[in-house]
């Protein structure tokens, strides 16, 4: 490739100068020939004025021998010619048989009284001549000579001039071999470096080691290639996302099939089985109907908790957040809660943040969260245990962690990195039966997100478990949640 643009510069470079080169020639010949029939015609003019003053003033006086001798001497042909125009003697040929010259350029002039002069061929003998003629008292004396001695001068000075001007060019030829070689090279790279983008290969780059065009050129492309290379990067990205958004979207859709097949089969069952005649029997009839019911409100919830995580997906859940007093939420989403305590005899404290501690949240949303935490909690801790929320202010000021602590069975270590998943259960058989939809920490996790804050979780087998969530103190500055948006579906 860097030998077919070197060949095709240095080509294009000898094109210039053979260009070049006949555009010398034509104006230096034309030069040349200018000069010397300028000189010639002034010399001539010399010469005719001296055979004038050696020719007879009239004319018809004019010795035929002597008048050749005379232009002989003036080493040209000359011509005498009357007032009239007539040719009354000439050097070369028979006056009486030549044309009228009246009305030639150079004669023209002279009858007028001014010096003229013309080139042109020779109607006479066939070659072209200079001619010049004076005024004189008889009318006017003309001497011309063959412009053949002066095109000979000419081509030589033209075959002298090409001569020297081929030998300037060749220092032109060695420095435009030199530069067309460079950039050859030059272009070869961006070609190639060209070509490597076209194939995909964003992380290669030019070596750039001038600052001249191609060298801007170079610049120019490595950034295209960083941009190539990162958009490359992103669209990865986003594919890998979106492999993962469809994983999640398919187990999504697998669980919450097996979520709504369970009770739906359940409530089909017990409906078949009551239709069959069991509405009948006392015995079973008010148990079937049960059966059907808490189905029912198992299905209930879980389409109201789908409903809760979409909309927060889908950024149509509107936080009003304020700046509230966590120690009173807490007490709140306590007593909300103590009933369903009291009817398992589970106890429940409250461990209270400093008095006046503030948290910028949306009240019903932390509402939620601490419920949610609790509901887990209780339907985990056996009776007589015990559930303490509280609250702290971190160490830098900016954050409190509020946390649910219970007596229950706890969770094993394995299982803890997917606590937060939609429908990942520890104990899937204990869950279901205790009416859990799956979905309550995953609420709780994008709840907390949402509002700027962090949610983890400590626990070990049989020991209990510590649910702790933070929330700012101050307004982060949130437009709703859009910020965290692209964490609130990462699983």
């Amino acid at each position: 490739m860097t030998a077919r643009i070197f060949l095709k510069l240095i080509l294009g470079v000898l094109c210039v100068l053979v260009v070049a080169l006949t555009a010398v020639d034509f104006q230096a010949s034309k030069v040349a020939e200018r000069t010397y029939v300028g000189t010639l015609t002034r010399e001539l003019a010399d010469k005719c004025r001296m055979l004038a003053f050696l020719t007879p003033a009239d004319f018809s006086k004019i010795n035929v021998d002597s008048f050749r001798a005379l232009a002989k001497a003036a080493d040209g042909r000359a011509t005498a010619v009357g007032r009239d125009g007539r040719v009354l003697a000439d050097s070369e040929a028979d006056a009486a048989h030549m044309e009228n010259h009246g009305q030639r350029p150079e004669i023209a002039a002279a009858l007028a009284g001014r010096f003229g002069s013309d080139t042109r061929l020779s109607s006479t003998v066939g070659v072209k001549f200079l001619y010049v003629a004076v005024p004189v008292p008889s009318g006017a004396l003309r001497l011309a000579v063959p412009l053949k001695e002066i095109d000979g001068q000419v081509n030589a000075i033209r075959k002298q001039l090409l001569a020297s001007v081929a030998l300037a060019f060749l220092p032109a030829i060695l420095v435009a071999a030199f530069f067309a070689r460079y950039v050859s090279s030059k272009l070869a790279e961006i070609i190639g470096y060209a070509g490597d983008l076209a194939r995909g290969d964003f992380r290669a780059r030019l070596k750039i080691t001038n600052r001249d065009e191609l060298g801007i050129l170079g610049d120019q492309l490595n950034e295209t290639g960083e941009k190539l290379q990162k958009m490359f990067e992103e669209l990865q990205r986003e594919h890998e996302q979106l492999e993962k958004l469809e994983l999640v979207r398919k187990d999504f859709v697998i669980n919450v099939s097996h979520e709504l097949r369970t009770p739906l089969a359940s409530i089909q069952g017990y409906t078949e089985t009551l239709l069959d005649g069991a509405i009948h029997d006392e015995a079973h009839n008010v148990k079937f109907l049960t059966i059907i019911r808490q189905n029912a409100e198992r299905l209930g919830r879980l389409i109201a908790d789908l409903m809760t995580l979409s909309r927060i997906e889908l950024k149509t859940t509107k936080f009003q957040f304020a700046s509230y007093f966590v120690n009173a939420m807490i007490e709140d989403c306590i007593e909300s809660m103590r009933p369903m305590a009291e009817k398992k005899h589970i106890s429940l404290f409250i461990d209270p943040a400093p008095e006046r501690t503030e948290v910028f949240c949306d009240t019903e949303a932390v509402h939620q969260v601490v419920t949610n935490l609790l509901d887990n909690a209780l339907k985990y801790t056996p009776e007589n245990g015990s559930i303490t929320v509280g609250a702290r202010t971190l160490a830098d000021n900016d954050l409190v962690e509020i946390f649910v602590q219970d007596t229950g069975m706890g969770i094993p270590a394995a299982d803890l990195p997917r606590l937060f998943e939609r429908f990942y259960r520890v104990d899937k058989a204990r869950s279901r039966e205790l009416g859990g939809t799956g979905l309550g920490l995953a609420i709780v996790k994008h709840l907390v997100r949402a509002q700027g804050g962090e949610v983890r979780v400590e626990s070990e087998f049989n020991r209990g478990s510590r649910f702790c969530f933070t929330l700012p103190v101050h307004d982060l500055g949130l437009l709703e949640y859009e910020p965290v948006q692209p964490e609130l579906t990462r699983l």
